[in-house]
């Protein structure tokens, strides 16, 4: 978000003032309804948006005379923030509420608004009166922002006839009910096998004393992330990694499947509908690499760079997995977390369950609170507000004692709810007048010292993920509800929160709050441990990074394969070193094939441009206030009123370049 001093001088030297307007569709949106008592109460809510919608889209196109900034481009662009709201608040009751019931009602708003969107993207009067616009004489916000509108319209279909547009909407419609369908099926399949007590030798005590035996004398695990990500990198028992892993692969297989199937097909004909060869090649062309060709290049130069690390790193993960188990000649998919724990210990005298002691979700929490705090000089408080459940916390933040943004943690698993991390930007902001809100929904371990302790790598998590809601603070606030940080070109939006994930091998911010149980600061000994073994297994991690981002194109390249499951084994191989066994089904339960479809390389383009941004962190000190400053101001602060392109030429100085990214990765060379 913007500071109120970057809006007025941004409001200045454009002669803009926001539409008075803007408060009442605030009004609309109202707050949210922590404890609905019932179904009815989310619909109606639902039903305030779609009505501001109507109301809007009613006024567009029944207006008379010369089409106006004012009286056609505002009541769009207020129709986009109801929308955009309105699905944020929805998906995270979908994701978040108590009951099925409730969730549900969660998803078919956000089917509803969808649709709604869609409808709107077709009309050929609203885009008429849009284009009839005059803005020679407007300020350049306004005009970049018209021809971005426009040009969306277009991408949308809406220059088909009547008949191919109504095509377009019953796509748009099925696809949206099938989104439902994929999420719901992946949050509420979870999972479980039973383990033998003597099978949790290797596990942390803390883990081994948070599970108690079941009646039958044996121990329940779940799919969740608390318990999966632990067992695979600790235990040492073979048999149980291999059984979590088929139950944890298999998530929402083979319900998922079909409707899948339906989606790739759904997205092809569009496509097809929209005069282009493949939906990958109509996804990209409103991203920073706007063609498919820009990604295959990118995956070439990765795979050039990464795979002769990556095979130096499979060598060293061998052998250490071999002192344990002498015959192996390579290593399957669950031995691979636990082998490289082994490989981390044997080569670099590493240990992470050395390092976890020191990390308990409160102190991480705050701790990420005061980098935040140090770096860019706001505050954050708690929020007095009413919350959905008793595990979710509220917080400001505060610039100069005046509030600039508000914000929900729902940060521990429950049964029902969204299974992974996520930050979901729910209302925006309007200058002067109400500031943006936004929730993070995660999955940690809560608990004291003695259960709930956190891997480094879910600090890290925490982190990232926060590195999207300062980007929602700082950049949710515009002139324009369109240009807020929800508009930045979707394959750099991760930037921001991949450069923020740096900090938390610094020592001087680790020591602010890791400290163990005894009060005593996470040494600085032990954090060169970790910052030595920091780039081991980078090389395999991209690797198999790129075998995702190659079955996310591939699906939407390709036609839909007979066995998806067989297809996805077959792309995510092409690349990774330790490859998919013919039991994994991940496809079903890989969320971003819906929400990033084709562009899952969003991932590996953003850390190639968080590299580049962090390098001027790096030659000033990374704590630098003045670069952090520069940094908020030209990257964060100005959302989407400009391409990502020159925002971050504007951070740089120059364009983006490979060089630090690829420096990164061969430091796991040195």
């Amino acid at each position: 978000m913007m500071t109120k001093t970057i809006v007025a001088t941004l409001l200045a030297a454009t002669s803009l003032s926001h539409p008075a307007q803007a408060a009442d569709v605030r009004d609309i949106m109202g707050s949210i309804i922590a404890s609905p008592e019932s179904v009815e109460v989310l619909d109606a809510k639902c039903d305030t948006y779609v009505e501001g919608v109507e109301e809007r889209r009613s006024a567009i196109i029944g207006g008379t005379g010369t089409a106006t900034v004012e009286n056609t481009l505002v009541p769009y662009d207020e129709i986009t923030a109801l929308i955009n709201a309105g699905l944020g608040e929805f998906s995270l009751y979908q994701q978040v509420m108590l009951t099925p019931e409730l969730r549900d009602a969660g998803g078919a708003c956000a089917v509803r608004l969808t649709s709604l969107n869609s409808e709107i993207s077709l009309s050929r009067p609203i885009y008429d009166r849009l284009a009839a616009v005059g803005t020679s004489s407007a300020d350049e916000l306004t005009q970049s922002y018209l021809t971005d509108t426009l040009a969306a319209f277009e991408r949308a279909g809406v220059a088909l006839d009547d008949e191919q547009r109504a095509r377009v909407q019953e796509i748009q419609d099925e696809m949206a009910q099938i989104s439902t369908e994929l999420a719901r099926n992946i949050a509420e399949d979870v999972r479980s096998v039973k383990a033998r007590p003597e099978e949790l030798a290797g596990l942390p005590q803390d883990f081994i004393d948070a599970h108690e035996l079941d009646e039958d004398g044996m121990i329940t695990l779940t799919t969740a992330s608390t318990d999966y990500q632990p067992v695979m990198s600790y235990a040492s028992s073979d048999e149980l990694r291999q059984r979590f892993s088929v139950a944890y692969t298999q998530r929402a297989w083979p319900q998922n499947d079909a409707p899948l199937a339906r989606l790739f097909e759904l997205r092809s004909e569009l496509a097809r509908l929209l005069g282009r060869p493949d939906f990958a090649t109509l996804a990209l062309e409103d991203k920073m690499l706007d063609t498919p060709s820009k990604v295959i290049e990118l995956m070439a130069e990765t795979n050039r760079v990464a795979r002769p690390v990556a095979q130096r790193d499979y060598e060293m993960i061998l052998e250490a997995f071999r002192s344990v188990e002498p015959d192996a000649q390579w290593l399957e998919y669950w031995q691979q977390g636990y082998a490289q724990t082994l490989a981390q210990g044997m080569f670099f005298s590493y240990d992470p369950q050395e390092t976890r002691q020191y990390f308990t979700y409160n102190n991480v929490r705050d701790g990420v609170f005061k980098l935040t705090e140090d770096l860019f000089g706001v505050e954050i408080r708690r929020w007095d507000t009413p919350v959905w459940n008793e595990d979710v916390e509220a917080f400001e933040m505060l610039d100069n004692g005046e509030v600039i943004g508000r914000f929900y943690f729902d940060s521990h698993p429950r049964p029902g709810k969204y299974t992974h991390a996520n930050m979901i930007p729910i209302y925006p902001g309007v200058p002067g007048e109400d500031v943006p809100v936004g929730a993070l929904v995660q999955n940690l371990p809560a608990g004291d010292y003695d259960t709930g302790l956190m891997e480094h790598g879910q600090v890290e998590t925490l982190l990232h993920e926060f590195g999207h809601m300062i980007h929602g603070m700082f950049g949710g606030t515009q002139h324009y509800f369109g240009q807020n940080f929800l508009t930045v070109e979707w394959d750099v939006v991760e930037a921001p929160s991949q450069m923020l994930e740096n900090w938390v091998y610094d020592y001087d911010t680790l020591a602010n709050f890791a400290r163990n149980e005894e009060g005593e600061t996470i040494p600085r000994e032990l954090v060169e441990r970790m910052n030595r073994v920091r780039y081991f297994g980078q090389g395999m991690f991209e690797m198999g990074q790129l075998g995702l981002t190659n079955t996310s194109f591939e699906f939407h390249r390709q036609n839909v394969p007979t066995d998806l499951g067989v297809a996805m084994r077959a792309w995510y191989n092409e690349y990774a070193m330790v490859q998919l066994p013919n039991y994994t089904q991940r496809q079903a339960s890989f969320g971003h094939l819906d929400g990033y479809s084709a562009f899952y390389y969003t991932y590996l383009w953003s850390r190639v441009v968080a590299a580049d941004l962090f390098a001027q962190f790096e030659a000033a000190g990374i704590r630098n206030r003045d670069v952090a400053n520069r940094y908020r101001e030209t990257i964060l602060a100005p959302g989407g009123t400009k391409p990502a392109e020159e925002i971050v030429r504007d951070f740089l100085g120059r364009d983006v370049e490979l060089d630090a990214f690829r420096e990164g990765l061969e430091k796991g060379l040195q």
